[in-house]
């Protein structure tokens, strides 16, 4: 396979890649200004395009948090609501109904509502979006580390890994063929897909559709091996030792370059080094696994 280059990313995307979130939020605030206000939280686009907070103050004021993008981006993004309520009188978040066992009575959280898409809260004295917030608090992912959940850890063998090779629907490249998974497949290991696999794992039936299972599931694996979708950032979110396998093309929010990641110190990224290459990164993932095995470590 030929080498293929990243297209070149749009100066915010460049921003960010690099971790330069001042002049992310430069970008950012460029853009706020010069939106009409008229199409905050358009009705008339899917909730992932609509943008929400207007650049009100939210100090002293009722805040409402509306999530409106994917399961994942919400549990990236929710460390930074404590830091919100700590200048609000009282933050009402409306979130995916399935992620609601993990955040209960977590603090930060005033009021937990579970976001029904026919019928949407109100507007409160000030409404934001959850990916909003680094930059309406001018927070970097540094500044805010992770929220501790309370998460159980299931009762797994010791050293089982935790596979996840399939990403969302939306972006097949991020996505990883089960059968190319065979080589990183030591036992003991599970699935964390939803779906049953020929795999050799303890579950081969799949991984449930309940969020508190599969988080204690994460909770209590060695080692968590994954595609880009919720199941790394809720791993990094547990501090579990994580390897992140993505794609050459990666999205905004992962560095463009290393190992290392400041939303999860406990992650550690194989990137392809071939657009579509996933052979390549898990001949690296078992290489890194053998060397793990043989040194004894149990780390990211």
């Amino acid at each position: 396979m030929d080498q293929q280059t990243d297209p070149k990313p749009d100066p915010w995307t460049a921003a960010m890649r690099r971790g330069d979130h001042r002049a992310a939020w430069d970008i950012m605030a460029a853009a706020h200004s010069a939106r009409d206000p008229a199409t905050r939280d358009d009705p008339n686009l899917p909730y992932h395009l609509r943008w929400v907070w207007d650049g009100r103050p939210f100090d002293g004021r009722r805040v409402l948090v509306r999530c409106y993008h994917g399961l994942g981006d919400t549990v990236q993004f929710a460390r930074f609501l404590p830091h919100l309520r700590a200048r609000a009188a009282e933050v009402t978040v409306e979130m995916q109904p399935r992620l609601l066992p993990l955040f209960a009575g977590h603090p930060g959280i005033d009021r937990l509502v579970p976001f029904d898409v026919a019928r949407p809260l109100k507007p409160h004295d000030c409404d934001v979006e959850i990916m909003e917030l680094p930059f309406a608090l001018r927070l970097t992912p540094a500044a805010a580390p992770p929220l501790p959940l309370a998460v159980r850890p299931a009762d797994l063998p010791p050293g089982t890994l935790a596979l996840c090779w399939q990403g969302g629907d939306w972006d097949p490249s991020r996505s990883i063929p089960e059968a190319l998974m065979a080589p990183v497949c030591r036992a003991p290991a599970i699935s964390l897909v939803a779906a049953p696999t020929a795999l050799p794992v303890l579950d081969p039936e799949g991984c449930p559709m309940d969020m508190g299972r599969t988080a204690a599931l994460v909770a209590g694996a060695s080692r968590v091996i994954t595609v880009d979708t919720l199941i790394a950032h809720l791993a990094g979110t547990l501090g579990r030792p994580t390897w992140l396998l993505l794609k050459d093309s990666a999205d905004w929010r992962w560095p463009g370059e290393g190992e290392r990641t400041p939303w999860y110190p406990s992650v550690r990224i194989f990137r392809q080094h071939r657009a579509g290459d996933w052979a390549e990164v898990i001949a690296r993932v078992a290489g890194a696994l053998d060397g793990a095995a043989a040194g004894g470590d149990t780390s990211a």
